[in-house]
């Protein structure tokens, strides 16, 4: 089947598009933070801006009743907005006075579904409720209850006449069975609810007459970044693995495939479990995709204020000309981040009283001294946290003005908190300056270990993309890592580590799956009260930077969990497991050598479907790597298995264990990259991806080191080295992130410098090859600068 081309792209949003329908092949209606709403009709097969409506508030959610659904031939356009209203209007007439104004809600209407039959309207808010409407009267009959917690309901979805689903941010779908009208207001508890294991922004049924090929009657996604399809019973049949990012909406294509959008940039199409394309756009989050069910095309809403039309169609895919354009948008980022304006800072009332739009929103806030802050919103604990102070960018473009911090001049001052109980550290930054070198220099002023490397220089990169994405830099005098000619990237003798975690979640994930095993009858694996809370001292403990030596009773539980599990259970283990690969005494713990060492359970959990245990012999059953059924492996849990093996170079024992395994591991890795022949996994993946080359460059790292020592070792041999050099090589060729290309180079850097061996390896031939393929694909100065320096190396 065809991939999808850009057919259009629409532009006349001052701001975000949040929300799109695409009612038929010619209309399609936006919505967007500009608080209008735009009908673009096609006219002499070319989308025109039709007419515009405006509004008070934000437009953030849309519906459309076609004129069989509807007692109005022209059909009808529901809007749902910030300030609580619901708004009814006729598409032909869209500047009359609004038709309907529905009230009853407390909060941003964030979800609208028409019922299939066109007799009710289903809404959900902010305000923790979702309302159905009786398309006779238009007053809402039945209120749907979620419980006491209070929190947004982000996704409704009218299933069928009478069963409504909706997605909440307490982390649950519930279904609901829709009782016979009587004429008065009811409310009405859920009849199934399911548990997700974080929030659930989006919803979708499969259309009706067609099957998916695995049974699922709808989907939905979220902030775990997975797509889940269910049976209408509850059983969840199938998990999608693919993007990178939250997932903030989902949409059926008639031809029963599923199409899903998020903050990863991309807007991706999968064909049964398979995600079959990917489309990245040049905006940083893509709000919404509504498909016609006409003729299969996507509208994808955007954070860059554009909706872009996809089609599979020939003849009405864009010009050539539009194509280019729109390649290398996507190629170069030219994503235009929003200037910190001061009529756009908000002040400390507004923050007492306004919720974030989505997790790690971050706003600007004016201070009681006349300072700009940024404070960055939290889903997790419903607030605003302050990160920082940052510059006043009005006019950023001509003159950016500076923080001081001892003595000198910063783009941003942040704090960054360490420890509870003890004030913040000061981490200073200029938009220009390399983010791990300033992550470094943090962690040696302030005495911390240099574990935490990878998620302060994340932090960085978080809290500034806006500024560096839309170019806004310092006022030129940064130099830049390639402008400095002292700056040298090989050798790198540090490893690097993967600990950046959020282990509540995963806790929380664990004891679902615990109460399942209970309720199943398997309390023979499932945990007792004593190993509850030997975890949970355990998640408070990895969440604080410490040397601590993790208790042997714990280690023994987070074994007995991966070893005794069913495979879906293990993820949020393996995700424990990687983070105390990190602290000391964990490879040298003997008990571990009754199972195999951290690395074999690692790997084993993460490859081997079976629950495994202990053989007769007090051993685990054999296991290889040619037992993997590769189309069944959760990217995922393989990613937190090369994540554990990157957190075992921080010690002294968990290098001999790596270095022992060398074999095996640079083996496994060799088959993700495809090297031998074997199709490449989880090359859409970018975390397996970064866990993959990160995992490489540590081996080469290990080489390096292991040849300068007073007495030389070679548990790195040539052939590894070689091997690596492949691996990092087939990394470059298929990736395009700038930090995943970034290590790549690095780690044939670091192989080049192990003297004539590494050298052997590698003609200059294939260097240059390399090369060419990453400096088309990344502007990363970095990179630039490595494969200068790999040039000078191999001659």
């Amino acid at each position: 089947m065809a991939e999808f081309q850009l057919s259009a792209e629409l532009r006349g949003h001052e701001k975000d598009v949040r929300s799109v329908v695409f009612p038929s092949p010619d209309l399609v209606v936006s919505g967007s933070r500009d608080s209008t709403t735009v009908l673009w009709r096609k006219v002499a097969d070319k989308f025109t801006k039709s007419s515009t409506l405006p509004g008070q508030h934000y437009v953030n959610s849309l519906s459309y009743f076609s004129a069989a659904q509807s007692n109005s031939p022209d059909g009808l356009l529901v809007r749902g907005f910030g300030d609580n209203l619901i708004e009814i209007n006729n598409p032909n007439t869209p500047e009359d006075d609004h038709k309907r104004l529905l009230v009853g809600h407390a909060g941003n209407v964030c979800a609208l579904d028409v019922s299939p039959d066109g007799s009710y309207l289903v809404s959900g808010s902010w305000d923790a409720k979702s309302l159905v409407w009786s398309t006779k009267t238009w007053d809402p009959e039945l209120s749907l209850v979620h419980g006491e917690e209070g929190k947004a309901v982000w996704a409704a979805l009218s299933y069928s006449k009478d069963v409504v689903i909706t997605a909440c941010a307490d982390t649950f779908i519930r279904i609901f069975h829709l009782p016979s009208s009587t004429g008065s207001f009811q409310e009405v508890s859920p009849y199934r609810k399911l548990s997700n294991d974080d929030v659930v922004r989006a919803l979708c049924r499969f259309p009706a007459g067609v099957r998916h090929p695995t049974g699922a009657d709808f989907a939905s996604a979220g902030n775990d970044s997975i797509i889940k399809l269910w049976k209408i019973d509850g059983t969840q049949v199938a998990s999608l693995y693919g993007h990178e990012s939250f997932i903030y909406s989902l949409a059926p294509l008639p031809t029963g495939e599923l199409v899903s959008s998020g903050e990863d940039r991309t807007v991706r199409v999968w064909r049964g479990k398979t995600c079959v394309q990917a489309i990245t756009l040049p905006a940083i989050s893509v709000w919404q995709v509504a498909v016609c069910q006409e003729n299969g095309d996507i509208a994808a809403g955007t954070s860059d204020g554009v909706v872009r039309i996809f089609t599979r169609s020939p003849e009405r895919a864009a010009d050539p000309g539009t194509i280019s354009e729109f390649d290398a948008a996507v190629q170069h980022a030219t994503v235009k981040g929003t200037k910190v304006d001061r009529k756009d800072v908000k002040t400390r009332e507004w923050l007492q009283t306004a919720k974030g739009t989505k997790h790690k929103q971050v706003t600007m806030v004016l201070e009681d001294d006349e300072s700009i802050a940024a404070y960055q919103w939290s889903e997790a604990t419903d607030e605003w946290t302050k990160i920082g102070t940052v510059v006043d960018s009005e006019e950023a473009v001509q003159k950016r003005k500076k923080v001081e911090y001892q003595g000198k001049e910063y783009d941003y001052v942040f704090d960054v908190d360490t420890e509870d109980g003890k004030p913040p550290h000061k981490l200073p930054y200029n938009l220009g300056d390399d983010t791990y070198q300033a992550a470094t220099k943090f962690l040696n002023d302030n005495s911390l270990p240099m574990s935490y490397l990878e998620a302060v220089a994340a932090f960085i990169r978080e809290n500034t993309a806006e500024a560096r994405q839309s170019g806004d830099g310092a006022s030129g005098t940064a130099k830049t890592p390639v402008d400095d000619p002292t700056t040298r990237y090989l050798p790198h003798t540090t490893y690097l580590n993967l600990t950046q975690s959020k282990l509540e979640p995963a806790f929380r994930r664990l004891k679902e799956s615990n109460n399942k095993e209970i309720q199943a009858g398997n309390k023979h694996i499932a945990m007792n009260p004593d190993d509850v809370n030997r975890l949970e001292a355990l998640v408070d403990l990895l969440s604080r930077p410490s040397r601590t030596t993790i208790p042997a009773e714990t280690i023994d539980v987070v074994f007995r969990l991966l070893t005794q599990w069913p495979y879906g259970s293990r993820l949020p283990v393996l995700d424990m497991l990687r983070c105390m690969a990190a602290r000391p005494g964990l490879a040298s713990f003997p008990q571990w050598r009754r199972y195999g060492n951290a690395i074999g359970i690692a790997l084993r959990s993460a490859l081997d479907q079976e629950q495994y245990g202990i053989d007769s012999a007090g051993g685990s059953a054999t296991f290889t790597l040619e037992d993997v059924r590769w189309d069944d492996v959760n990217p995922n849990s393989l990613m937190m298995a090369l994540r554990t093996i990157t957190n075992l170079f921080g010690s002294t024992e968990g290098r001999a264990m790596v270095s022992k395994d060398a074999g095996t591991v640079v083996g496994l890795m060799g088959r993700i990259a495809g090297i031998s022949g074997q199709t490449p996994f989880g090359t859409s993946n970018a975390n397996v991806q970064t866990a993959l080359i990160t995992t490489a460059f540590n081996y080469a790292c290990l080489a390096y080191n292991e040849r300068q020592g007073p007495i030389p070792q070679r548990s790195i041999d040539t052939s590894l080295l070689s091997h690596l050099l492949k691996i990092a090589a087939a990394v470059a060729r298929d990736q395009s992130a700038d930090e995943i290309l970034f290590r790549a180079v690095m780690t044939i850097g670091m192989i080049l410098s192990c003297g004539r061996e590494g050298t052997q390896s590698m003609q200059r031939s294939e260097l240059e090859a390399v090369a060419e393929q990453a400096q088309r694909k990344s502007q990363d100065v970095r990179v630039k600068g490595v494969l200068a320096e790999c040039k000078k190396i191999i001659g």
